[in-house]
């Protein structure tokens, strides 16, 4: 595969990265880290709007399912500083891009709309849950969960959405990542406990399940099918924020290493994964010494991967598709770069 490089935009410490469809459009959103902007590009990459300047420390964005109101994790500005963290949404009134606060939550990090069987469901994933001093890694993170309400602008700072703690005690709780199996959702997460799949209920007043994969400390993962076999295979960047990449196969009921990248990567953090022509792609990036970011696959006998850029240090990745053609857009939060890779699989 290679990579066509195409600079959109500077954004200081640019990290958050969504899809958000309004004015009945496709637009890819680009937050940031610090207390800086929020922006909103067209698939051809030309600045849209600015849909928020403030406050920052946005994690994760997310559309309302069918609505055209973004939701965002607000004042995160790192582990050490996030205890005032909620996730908020915003909606266009009169012209005006407007927030309102959903719920507070304290260190919430990751979060994503679930759906199954036709109902919606929101979870959210804290870091952890409190810390007396720099560093303080002692009190651990949860799960939470709600169903997904049909008029989110009912809640506000004076009405705030409730939610249920679904898992406790999950320690450096930072990976994320929702699959899909046809209409119906589930979600993965990854911490020092190790890797959990998470499947909202069948029933609307039934039980959510979490089954625990493997127990290696995972930082990030991503879970899809890359050798074709039908049965999905675990990518996983470990420890956290850590130099090390990893796949998995599950073989007589057990997850067991198969490749490992023989590179270090140090502070792994960008991660996507798109199955693109007959090939399904993990695309990782790091952020310190060489900031590489690759896309790595299995060519029918082994897993390969192909170098896209060096240098730029890409916080989060996400593909997307604009006029039939494959693109990467990265927050390259290590140089304030927004950028655009268009991809071909052919080279």
């Amino acid at each position: 595969m290679k990579a066509t490089k195409t600079v959109i935009g500077s954004l200081e410490k640019c990290y958050a990265l969504g899809t958000f469809r309004y004015d009945g459009k496709d637009h890819v959103v680009v937050a940031a880290e610090k207390k800086n902007p929020c922006y909103s590009f067209d698939l051809e990459g030309k600045l849209c709007d600015t849909l928020w300047e403030g406050p920052g420390g946005v994690m994760t964005v997310a559309q309302v399912p069918g609505q055209p109101i973004l939701m965002a994790t607000q004042k995160f500005y790192s582990p050490n500083d996030s205890a005032e963290a909620k996730i908020v949404y915003y909606r266009r009134t009169e012209g005006k891009w407007v927030c309102e606060m959903l719920c507070e939550l304290p260190f919430v990090h990751r979060f994503g709309v679930l759906e199954r069987n036709g109902r919606y469901y929101l979870i959210a994933c804290s870091l952890k849950s409190a810390h007396a001093f720099k560093n303080d890694w002692t009190c651990p993170g949860r799960i939470w969960v709600a169903p997904f309400p049909e008029d989110i602008t009912q809640y506000n700072a004076a009405n705030p959405l409730k939610l249920t703690p679904l898992v406790s005690g999950l320690y450096k709780n930072h990976g994320f990542e929702i699959c899909h199996e046809g209409k119906d959702s589930f979600a993965m997460v990854a911490c020092e406990n190790g890797v959990y799949k998470v499947t909202p209920p069948a029933e609307a007043d039934g039980e959510w399940e979490c089954e625990q994969l493997m127990d290696t400390p995972a930082s990030d993962i991503l879970y899809l099918d890359f050798d074709g076999d039908g049965e999905r295979e675990l990518l996983v960047l470990s420890p956290f924020h850590g130099d090390t990449l990893t796949i998995y196969k599950k073989i007589n009921g057990s997850f067991i290493e198969v490749y490992r990248h023989g590179k270090r990567l140090p502070f792994l953090h960008a991660i996507w994964g798109a199955e693109i022509g007959e090939k399904v792609y993990g695309f990782i990036g790091n952020r310190e010494e060489d900031r590489d970011l690759i896309a790595i696959y299995w060519n029918g006998e082994a897993y390969v991967y192909d170098q896209l850029d060096q240098g730029a240090g890409a916080a989060n990745v996400l593909h997307f598709r604009a006029e039939g053609k494959d693109m990467l857009l990265a927050a390259n939060r290590e140089t304030d770069e927004i950028a655009v890779y268009t991809l071909n699989a052919e080279g």
